[in-house]
């Protein structure tokens, strides 16, 4: 399913239309995204959690030379499914 699949999916069971549906879906991503870019967590209980997961600074090996590398710290952003969604 795509965006545009799902505001469509969105509108059919809310009884929004689709131009308030794809409105109302474009705000819960940019809020869910602010937060977990702000450090935060977002938790929708059953569904699941947002966060952020850090990564330290490790060495690589790149593959095509064979020559360590340094990989630096980064920040990404972790979905972690919550008990309804996790038992299909």
């Amino acid at each position: 399913m795509n965006k545009s699949e799902l505001i469509s999916a969105i509108a059919e069971q809310s009884g929004l239309s689709k131009v308030d549906a794809k409105k109302a879906l474009d705000a819960t991503l940019d809020t869910i995204s602010a937060e977990v870019k702000a450090g935060g967590k977002v938790v929708l209980v059953g569904f699941g959690t947002f966060s952020v997961s850090e990564r330290s600074a490790r060495k690589g090996i790149n593959p095509r030379t064979k020559k360590a590398i340094d990989i630096p710290a980064k920040k990404t952003a972790k979905f972690k499914a919550g008990s309804e969604l996790s038992n299909l």
